[in-house]
């Protein structure tokens, strides 16, 4: 959807530039969610932090068992006498304050690994969503009056230093609301994370790619929900956040023109990982309703002539019932259906000489 020849590139005040940058290849790239969702799900394991249970945590009493002849469960039971301590059982994981049943380790198996062409093929198709504005706008971005996506600016972007001048950057390209949105669902944390550093939660703004860093992260950085990435180091977490694809991005120059060095091509390989070219697409129309509606298809489907050419639908006769369908589709079926038959009639006839030789032996015997 988003493969066109050229995208325009607007100026630090919000104009279209008369210079125009060709489509990088990658928005070509073919869109899998499935293979985003499962990479994505991959790569945020390996941001987890290990945890653990105290070693001695439920096992820090001298609790020790009665043993038998006392009537009461052979549990560990505390030492003492006069408190309401003394006698309780302890250690097992069924008892108050006692242990947990095979605690968490920190050896435990956090980091997983993907296969390197996965990643780079969730990535790709990453990128190449970004670059369809159906997908950015129902992920949540605010592009309702942005004039083009995807967004190119021009080179002199990665040169600004100061918030206030991103600030006039992103109002001029109208890509501020976007900004705003993450501002107005800032909003404190439920449960145990607001002790532990991240209080606050809210959603994702735009992410801004740069080729050279000249000050634009500095320039960025204090404003809510913006993020920046240099575009050799694009990240599909960064890409697709959640695993849901269409994070509206704004693109340098410099790093727009890069792209077709970070991925090449479906038939150049890419610069930058080695021997790695863009997948192709298995169908090079994806719209289906146009394919089922074209000529050559319905000429199959309902051929010329056919009494049922005006009617939406065919009669469709069932080919486990009718033999002639069953033929017509599988001519080696009326060889199998001869076989059958052929045994089936070969098993009685065995059946019904045994079934006579039996009577004649009855016969003789009564016979005698």
């Amino acid at each position: 959807m988003a493969a066109r020849p050229v995208v325009s590139v607007f100026g630090l005040n919000g104009s279209k530039l008369e210079a125009t940058v060709p489509l990088p290849s990658v928005f070509t790239a073919p869109i899998r969610p499935d293979l985003v969702q499962f990479v994505h799900k991959n790569m945020a394991k390996n941001r987890r932090q290990p945890y653990a249970v105290k070693q001695q945590a439920g096992e820090e009493t001298s609790a020790e068992s009665w043993g038998t002849g006392r009537a009461v469960a052979r549990i560990p039971r505390v030492a003492g006498s006069g408190t309401h301590r003394a006698g309780q059982a302890a250690f097992g994981n069924m008892t108050r304050g006692g242990r947990m049943f095979a605690p968490n380790k920190v050896w435990r198996k956090w980091h997983i690994r993907t296969n390197t062409n996965q990643k780079r093929y969730a990535a790709a198709s990453a990128v190449a969503a970004t670059g369809v504005s159906a997908l950015v706008s129902g992920r949540g971005h605010r592009i309702n009056k942005i004039d083009e996506v995807p967004l190119v600016v021009a080179a002199e972007a990665e040169s600004l230093k100061k918030t206030k001048e991103a600030v006039q950057l992103l109002k001029a390209l109208n890509a501020y609301a976007d900004v705003a949105k993450v501002s107005n669902t800032r909003s404190i944390r439920a449960g145990r994370g607001k002790m532990r550093n991240r209080r606050h939660r809210q959603r994702r703004g735009p992410l801004v790619v740069y080729a050279q860093d000249n000050g634009i992260t500095h320039a960025f950085r204090n404003l809510p929900g913006v993020e920046l990435v240099d575009v050799t180091r694009l990240n599909l977490l960064q890409l697709a956040p959640g695993g849901h694809l269409g994070r509206f991005v704004i693109w340098t120059q410099p790093a727009f023109e890069a792209l077709n060095n970070v991925f090449g091509s479906q038939t150049e390989a890419s610069e930058q990982k080695k021997g790695y070219t863009l997948p192709s697409a298995v169908i090079s129309n994806p719209d289906v309703t146009r394919l089922i509606s074209s000529n050559e298809i319905q000429a199959v489907v309902r051929p010329a002539g056919s009494a049922f050419t005006k009617r939406p639908f065919t009669q469709k006769k069932n080919p486990l019932r009718n033999t002639q369908i069953l033929v017509r589709l599988n001519p080696y079926a009326q060889v199998l259906r001869r076989a059958e038959l052929l045994g089936k009639n070969k098993r009685t006839t065995k059946k019904i000489h045994k079934k006579s030789a039996t009577g004649k032996f009855l016969e003789i015997l009564k016979a005698d």
